[in-house]
């Protein structure tokens, strides 16, 4: 198979009446793990190098919903609009491949969401083997007949198998039969596979997969999302921050909002508390939003001699606003003098009143730099910190 052989359909037309109907909003759109359902199974789709142009079937009144859904993956896929019966809406994205026709075409439920990139493979290359691949799982629960609210008989369940998708054909094949079952067949197919069948084409049996469910209740959608949000990995994310500014001649020096006496004064457009701007650099850098700089520029005056809080409130403001939750901070100023164990207290409880923290999720310390550098000569003085944040649910 040439690279970028194989075209993908997703079938996404369905109303989904058995998770509701409209309440809610079609399944295949519904969250699971914070994303649209459908966001999860194109997603699967994706890694793949063999896989070319993927087709998005869709219900008239979706347009909008879809591309909400699937706004990251835009580059990568095409909308095609569905028909009122699956079976049609799969007609439709065959022949919106025709333009380009690939070597084998995947057709995949919309509403399964944990296909695996080895099933794909494996399918993938079943069809182009044997023409058509399908997936399956053996039968495991016994089967029972009934009529009427009663038991006729047990079926044996030996060589009897759930199919599930995606379905692999050679394009030219499943197109060619889906054309002749639109105008010769009475019956209406449920799934690509029965249309094979129907002309005769062998379908090989591939091993499928128990996580590859179809969502079709809302009890299946609400505990897949469950899985997925006790599955995720938490977002943890740690963010570092360096800040130093001169000494000069002065009568105090702001250190992690608490001012202190001394000899001299710390040089700076803000008051130029090193240790503020270090924690704000540090929170700034947990979602990705530049540095103090970008946000308060020291040749703007609107900050000149400004309190150093303001910075580190805006940077939590902006941490929040992105769902993330602080869980702690860490700053070591590296100064000669003054003594910072004094006011460490202090500075705790400053640092607690912009941050929310508790004071056990604060740490202030210090440390001097043993006579040696701009810091020894008591020239500058230095911090660093660190922030750990968590985001998302």
């Amino acid at each position: 198979m040439r690279k970028a052989d194989i075209g993908v359909i997703i079938v996404a037309a369905g109303r989904g009446e058995r998770a509701g109907g409209l309440v809610g909003g079609p399944k295949q759109y519904r969250p699971i793990g914070g994303r649209p359902v459908i966001a999860h199974t194109v997603a699967a789709f994706l890694p793949s190098e063999r896989i070319g142009r993927i087709v998005v079937v869709i219900h008239a009144d979706d347009g909008a919903l879809a591309a909400d859904a699937l706004a990251d993956h835009l580059d990568r896929i095409e909308f095609v609009v569905g028909a009122a019966t699956r079976q049609a809406s799969v007609r439709c994205g065959l022949e919106a491949l025709a333009s380009d026709p690939p070597g084998v075409v995947l057709i995949h439920d919309a509403v399964r969401p944990f296909v695996t990139p080895d099933l794909i493979e494996a399918v993938a290359l079943g069809a182009e083997t044997d023409g058509a691949a399908l997936p399956v799982l053996p039968l495991a629960d016994t089967i029972k007949r009934g009529v009427n609210g009663l038991v006729e008989g047990t079926v044996d369940r030996a060589g009897l198998f759930a199919a599930q998708t995606p379905q692999g054909f050679r394009y030219d094949l499943i197109r060619d039969a889906h054309a002749r079952a639109s105008v010769e067949a009475d019956a209406t197919f449920t799934d690509d596979a029965s249309i094979a069948e129907w002309i005769g084409q062998p379908v090989s049996l591939i091993p499928g997969s128990s996580d590859n469910v179809k969502l079709t209740l809302a009890s299946e959608i609400a505990a897949a999302d469950r899985h997925l949000k006790e599955t995720a990995l938490i977002d943890v994310r740690t963010g570092n921050g360096y800040d130093v500014h001169q000494l000069v001649p002065g009568d105090h020096v702001t250190l992690c909002g608490v001012r202190i006496p001394h000899d001299q004064t710390l040089l700076g457009h803000s008051d130029a508390d090193v240790g503020l701007h270090a924690l704000t650099d540090a929170l700034l850098a947990t979602c990705g939003a530049g540095d103090i700089g970008t946000h308060f520029p020291p040749s703007d005056p609107q900050w000149r001699g400004a309190s150093s809080d303001r910075f580190v409130r805006h940077a939590v403001s902006l941490v929040t606003a992105k769902g993330g939750r602080i869980c702690n901070v860490d700053i070591t100023l590296i100064s000669e003098a003054p003594k910072v164990a004094p006011h460490r207290e202090a500075m705790v409880r400053a640092i607690g009143d912009m941050t929310g923290l508790s004071p056990d999720r604060i740490s202030v310390k210090a440390t001097t730099n043993e006579t040696i550098g701009f810091v020894g000569r008591r020239e500058g003085i230095a911090a660093i910190a660190t922030a750990s944040v968590v985001y998302g649910d």
